[in-house]
């Protein structure tokens, strides 16, 4: 079975998206501070802009990439990833608190 390769650019957003985000979830879900409800907000504004940055560069770099690489198809599905988890933090923080 063949290793599935990503796009450093697209791995490293993905794990640094996932990484503080979850990061700022749990912490907020230990203290129950309300400030970093404010800091989590903010910092989904900017990791959408970033990611969606670096999925539009990684998409058009696969759809002009006529060798057999596919590590930017594999690293948008990988960035796409992020939406569902970040819709699952949201979800846990609406319904309770």
């Amino acid at each position: 079975m063949e290793n599935i390769k990503f796009s450093t650019a697209g791995k490293y957003t993905f794990l640094i998206s996932l990484g503080v985000g979850t990061f700022l979830f749990l912490l907020f879900l230990i203290t129950g501070n309300d400030l970093l409800l404010i800091y989590g907000f903010m910092y989904v504004i900017f990791a959408i802009l970033v990611n969606v940055t670096v999925l539009v560069c990684e998409l058009l770099v696969f759809l002009t990439d006529i060798s057999e690489r596919k590590d930017s198809g594999n690293s948008v599905l990988l960035l796409l990833a992020n939406i569902p988890i970040a819709i699952l933090y949201l979800l846990v923080i609406f319904n309770f608190y």
